[in-house]
């Protein structure tokens, strides 16, 4: 796929596009206020560098990785230059690659303020 599809609401966000993403990640689970744009180049610690459960083909990953810095995270990436990481309070985090990540970010921070 080109892109995943996510789809945030009052309610929280769903992450599609294949098999392993999630039918809806609570907003209240959501730490928006620690959400950031960022480029897995410039920032390699947050990069996927082992599949636990996923798919991992050149442009596209998706599923469970495991970050280099340890980190577990739900992962759903087309382009690893404009990634918005969306930590959780339940012990892992989110790396999306939406099609407008300069609009999605304060998408997600109104749905989920919380640091």
């Amino acid at each position: 796929p080109k892109r995943a599809l996510y789809e945030l609401s009052p309610a929280g966000i769903a992450v599609g596009g294949d098999i392993y993403g999630r039918r809806l990640i609570p907003a209240s689970e959501l730490r928006g206020g620690a959400a950031r744009i960022l480029d897995l180049d410039r920032e390699p610690d947050l990069a996927p560098r082992w599949r636990t459960m996923g798919t991992g083909l050149p442009g596209y990953r998706a599923g469970w990785f495991r970050l280099r810095n340890g980190e577990t995270a739900l992962v759903s990436l087309t382009d690893t230059h404009h990634v918005v990481y969306v930590p959780t309070s339940r012990g892992f985090a989110l790396l999306l690659s939406p099609a407008e990540p300069d609009r999605f970010l304060p998408a997600i921070r109104r749905v989920a303020p919380a640091s």
